[in-house]
């Protein structure tokens, strides 16, 4: 084919598409069957609706081949799971069980017993999706592990599409990533390798390609985001045999194998010269490297390339006239490019025009997943039939690219001015953590095993009425905040009868713990139909980085003072690190992320600042995200840690010795960035390790940490209450790593999703347990 042909066979698709619907319908369907309020059948035809009205709406567009398969009622890593028949014994007997009533709930019961647990059987680990926000539910797999092909949904998918008369290509997680992702079960030796189950794996995956094909797919997509990260030669090996034996199928569709998130690197001539159909590559930011990469391993004469040009994790508009000279240029590599983003668009909001109170100005530079999908379909018109074509378009691209480039709305000179002047210094504590310990013992007064929580209690339907009140008119400010003042008291009236010994006022002022910061702070803006999946049924707006930042006035001095009068024991001031109010935004482009992570760091400093002059001696700045936003690649790990090290000492570095700082984390891979954790130079840590049996507390002693860590035992996303015996034996755990003295006692995370009843609950064990082992402790 030629170029120019190729060019004229141009089309736009995508990888996949927000699951929630433009008013979360399919979160509010799922949670109502939990609560016995949806029947099985309600909510499986409310998510068969959401799927038909995204097929619809991206055909509509000219999108030309719909992605199936993508939609999940959870996670899709858990769908796979299910697809391939992974399913624990202790998850098992739930799908026996609830199949045994002969309901169609069965299986739903099943599977969200995976991803929650039950108060009899724990969830599986969840863990963040490389660096982004959304997090999946990790694999459990051993020798024993024996695989069953189960393609009932995605062949039911497929066919849902195709009836609806539409061009559909199905999207599988690739069977090297699902292993990658995996981890030994419980009870197998921990330096079990998955991928040794390849083989084992692979002719499950020829099955269910051969479903598909039979099912009507002309094309497959297999998704192996995993081969953009550093690998060894055997899993590289591992990826080439994996599509040397499908490609090598004869009852097989087309195969077209997708990465994004990064560059490709080693991964690429591997996946270039498979048996395979076509490849999906990202062609974004660090990930643009792929162009030059294709070219040295002379392209894909003769198959498909479908080109990520659009970011899929941001919301700016895209530069037409650079994608197209990218695609132009591309057009010489392959058969046959078509235009896609650079990975789903699950990590996007749905639509910026139903974004009422956003500056006209700054909504002209925004694109979600529907104006995401416009551009697609317009590049594809422009590479396809010329840029004559697309004038308009590319006229009105042009206008909006300078007005963002020359808007004063991004830049403050004061703020310019503040960041140039800061010395490394200010990035230190005055005096080492030794001094400051013995400082914090002596006014502090803590007993051996402190407990105490992350931050956040349950929000309550009052809490969040009063809110909804306040933004009607229907309260004024003095209103509002006396049922505020309210809640802080039943929040700190518990803690103190549960016996807690650092207390929290439980955030009930905050509706997110980015979000409310950002609407605090000049340069950012907030969205109100923002919402984009994090987990499960838990969605998140990301605020949008526009401009400089700076703090007009505190933001959580008045309710951190008001909790603290009404107890003697101390109260945390909490505060968002500036690592996590990047990483949990949709950040800037135009400016390199160090500098951004600068500006938030000196705005918090004078937060902490505040908080300590009003009388808080624990001051908490959480930074959940700083593993998340590590690099995929190694050899981009160095300038990333340095940055996120240090604006996490710019904003703390200013405090007084006897000023306990903690920070918190969770939901991670953290043996990857201890000595990252170790930098940040807090007093005490917090990270979730309930879920993934103290693993975390292991290496921290295994690298040596100095410093107070308190490793979570109360994994708080799932209902499930967890007994006292049960924390016990995780806080035994954890002392067997870490010595009682540098020892806390605290959750996983914070509470805000979880009910009063179970919080209550779990708290009190968890006090009961810790004072069960300091009993154990002084006895021995």
């Amino acid at each position: 084919m030629t170029t120019k042909t190729a060019a004229a066979a141009a089309r736009a698709t995508v990888y996949g598409y927000p699951r929630q619907g433009p008013n979360r319908e399919l979160k509010k369907a799922i949670e109502g069957y939990w609560k016995g309020r949806v029947t099985a059948d309600a909510l499986r035809a409310t998510a068969a609706g959401l799927r038909r009205a995204n097929w619809n709406e991206l055909a509509g567009a000219g999108v030309h081949e719909v992605p199936t398969g993508d939609f999940s009622m959870y996670d899709h890593v858990l769908d796979t799971t299910v697809m391939v028949g992974a399913i624990p014994a202790r998850h098992r007997a739930a799908f026996e069980a609830a199949a045994g009533t002969g309901t169609r709930a069965g299986a739903l019961d099943g599977y969200f017993a995976m991803a929650r647990g039950t108060q009899d059987v724990a969830p599986l680990e969840m863990t963040k999706w490389f660096d982004t926000n959304y997090h999946y539910l990790v694999p459990e797999l051993g020798p024993d592990t024996e695989f069953t092909a189960d393609s009932t949904k995605q062949v039911a998918e497929l066919k849902e599409a195709l009836e609806l008369g539409l061009a559909a290509r199905p999207v599988l997680l690739g069977p090297v990533t699902y292993l990658l992702l995996a981890k030994p079960a419980p009870g197998v030796a921990p330096g079990f390798d998955p991928l040794t189950l390849l083989d084992r794996l692979l002719p499950v995956y020829a099955e269910v390609l051969a479903d598909l094909r039979a099912a009507g797919a002309a094309w497959v997509q297999l998704d192996e985001p995993a081969l953009v990260q550093d690998r060894t030669a055997a899993e590289l090996n591992a990826a080439e045999r994996a599509y040397r034996d499908l490609g090598g199928l004869t009852d097989r569709p087309k195969l077209l194998v997708a990465s994004y998130f990064d560059r490709l690197g080693e991964a690429l001539p591997v996946l270039a010269k498979a048996p395979v159909d076509g490849l999906a590559l990202d062609f974004t930011g660090a990930a643009a490297a792929n162009l030059d990469a294709l070219a040295a391993v002379g392209g894909l004469p003769g198959k498909r390339l479908v080109a990520g040009v659009v970011d899929g994790r941001n919301v700016w508009i895209n530069d037409y006239e650079k994608s197209l000279s990218t695609l132009g240029t591309l057009l010489g590599l392959a058969g046959r490019v078509d235009v896609a983003a650079s990975c789903s668009l699950l990590h996007v909001p749905i639509d910026a025009a139903l974004e009422r109170d956003i500056d006209p100005q700054i909504h002209r530079w925004l694109a979600f997943a529907r104006q995401k999908t416009a551009e697609l379909v317009t590049l594809a018109k422009g590479l396809a039939r010329g840029t004559d074509a697309i004038s308009a378009e590319l006229a009105a691209n042009r206008a909006d690219l300078a007005s963002r480039a020359r808007s004063p709305l991004t830049r403050d000179a004061a703020v310019r001015a503040r960041t140039g002047a800061v010395t490394d210094a200010a990035a230190r504590r005055s005096q080492p953590y030794a001094e400051r310990a013995a400082a914090q013992r002596a006014h502090l007064g803590l007993p051996l095993l402190p407990t105490t929580t992350i931050g956040s209690f349950p929000q309550t339907g009052e809490v969040r009425t009063a809110r909804a009140d306040l933004r009607a008119g229907r309260i004024d400010a003095t209103g509002y905040e006396q049922r505020i003042e309210a809640e802080i008291q039943e929040v700190i009236s518990f803690q103190e009868k549960a016996g807690l010994d650092v207390l929290v006022h439980g955030e009930a002022e905050r509706n997110d713990m980015v979000q409310y910061f950002a609407e605090r702070l000049t340069g950012y803006l907030a969205t109100q139909a923002g919402w984009v999946q994090s987990y499960g049924t838990r969605y998140v707006r990301p605020p949008v980085l526009a401009g400089d930042i700076s703090r007009p006035e505190p933001m959580t001095v008045r309710w951190t003072r008001y909790a603290q009068s009404l107890t003697d024991r101390p109260v945390k001031g909490m505060l968002t690190g500036p690592v996590t109010m990047l990483a949990w935004s949709f950040v800037r482009d135009d400016q390199p992320l160090g500098e951004t992570a600068r500006q938030v760091a000196l705005a918090l400093r004078d937060e902490v600042s505040d908080l300590e002059a009003a009388g808080t001696s624990v001051i908490q700045v959480d930074e959940p995200a700083l593993r998340e936003t590590l690099p995929l690649r190694k050899a981009d790990h160095a300038e990333y840690l340095a940055w996120a090290t240090e604006s996490f000492r710019l904003t703390t570095g200013g405090v007084r010795p006897d000023t306990q700082i903690h920070t918190h984390m969770c939901y991670a891979e953290f043996g990857d960035v201890v000595q990252a954790i170790d930098d940040l130079d807090a007093d005490v840590i917090s990270l979730e390790a309930a879920r993934s049996h103290m693993q975390v507390a292991r290496e921290l002693a295994a690298h040596g940490y100095p410093r107070e860590a308190g490793p979570g035992v109360y994994d708080i996303h799932s209902p499930r209450v967890p007994g006292a015996d049960e924390a016990a034996a995780l806080l035994r755990a954890g002392l067997e790593a870490i010595p009682a003295e540098r020892l806390w006692v605290n959750p996983d995370c914070g509470l805000k999703t979880r009910g009063w009843p179970e919080t209550r609950a779990s708290l009190e064990n968890l006090v009961a347990a810790a004072r069960t082992v300091r009993a154990e402790l002084s006895s021995s």
